[in-house]
């Protein structure tokens, strides 16, 4: 008999009607139902801006349904294979029913986990900037590794990124990186990813193959809808412009298409240099600005650690989130929550995150409640 009872799949129901709790899914159904009178009336394109965040709305209120009726309907599988195997005693059927179950199972911990996603910009894009930190040439090599792993991540779960600046190094690996991700909880999801990583090695530009250990900072920002303001004069910026390197094609040295934007009053740097056209790399740039600044913001009316990016550390010892050990053995171990895996490849070659982000909102839902 394959393993799994009845009550396992009871208690699979009982933990659907707690997520179908979380997300209010009757009061949603109530919401799609407002929204989409609220399209059909006459006018409703007039306001352009205003109509598009409603359908913004629609869109999210019915995913989260079509997610539940989906859920319920898996359940009905899985409930129907078990009877179907229990009647029959039939083992090929019982292993069905768990794949299903696993199936349902996987359903349910993504909806649970957009339940966790309360604020606005949580359900948003994201903008991520991978820095070097402690270890020279190798700390830009651990920067290229980890944007590679995000790449793979963002693939895995369907997200579009979007790469803004990613300029090689010298020698090896990259001299910064930053990207942004389009997708549903893309903000609320890399949040988990706020922080120093730290790698260990066999230094593959050591002569001598000693052991290495490299540090990289990983910035997570919102990217901001347009009504939320911030208040940017443009005497306060310096703007230049320069070759871009790297990504971008053939044709990317031939113009100053590169940006640096410069805020004078706060010192904040922002660069972008992936698309041909120097507006569009300004326009880039002038979004990772303002949240940056919005960012900054926040820290100072809240006169505490700033609640978007945490804790600002040095990029070095004692103060990472997670270590990624190659050598003298193989582990991928998240400090925060002791979650951990041996099969590094899967981490860094295919991204396969799921386990440490969701991990790390289980344990925050635990440390706030």
């Amino acid at each position: 008999m394959a393993d799994i009872s009845r009550s396992d799949i009871e208690a699979l129901a009982e933990r659907l009607d707690e997520v179908e709790s979380y997300l209010h899914i009757s009061d949603r159904r109530a919401e799609v139902e407002e929204l989409e009178r609220a399209g059909a009336r006459p006018g409703f394109w007039d306001d352009a801006e205003a109509a598009s965040k409603t359908m913004a709305r629609l869109t999210r209120a019915k995913e989260d349904v079509a997610g539940m009726e989906a859920a319920r309907s898996d359940l009905g599988d899985v409930e129907a294979a078990f009877e179907l195997a229990e009647e029959l005693e039939d083992d090929q059927l019982y292993g069905e029913a768990l794949e299903l179950f696993h199936a349902l199972e996987e359903r349910l911990s993504e909806l649970e986990l957009a339940s966790w996603f309360t604020e606005d910009l949580d359900h948003g894009d994201a903008i991520v900037t991978i820095t070097p930190g402690q270890g020279g040439l190798e700390a830009q090599d651990w920067c290229g590794m980890l944007f590679r792993m995000y790449l793979s991540y963002c693939e895995r779960r369907g997200w579009k990124a979007t790469i803004n600046d990613a300029p090689p190094a010298e020698v090896i690996g990259l001299d910064r990186a930053t990207f942004t991700v389009s997708g549903k909880n893309a903000y609320g999801m890399l949040r988990a990813e706020q922080g120093v990583h730290r790698l260990v090695r066999i230094s593959p530009t050591d002569a001598k193959k000693r052991r290495q250990t490299t540090f990289a900072g990983v910035e997570v920002l919102p990217v901001l809808p347009d009504d939320v303001e911030v208040d940017i004069d443009p005497n306060d910026l310096r703007i230049d412009v320069y070759h871009a390197s790297g990504h971008g094609g053939q044709g990317v040295n031939t113009t100053d298409s590169a940006v640096r934007i410069t805020h004078l009053p706060t010192g904040t740097v922002v660069t972008c240099q992936n698309e041909r056209s120097q507006l569009q790399n300004k326009a880039f740039a002038m979004n990772i600005l303002r949240s940056r600044l919005y960012e900054r913001e926040l820290a100072r009316r809240a006169a505490e650690l700033d609640e978007l990016r945490g804790p600002k550390h040095e990029i070095g010892f004692g103060n990472q989130i997670r270590s990624y050990v190659l050598y003298p053995y193989q582990m991928v171990k998240d400090l925060r929550t002791g979650m951990e895996t041996g099969n590094v490849d899967s981490v860094l070659s295919d991204g396969d995150l799921d386990k440490f982000v969701v991990g790390y909102h289980r344990w925050m839902l635990g440390e706030e409640g």
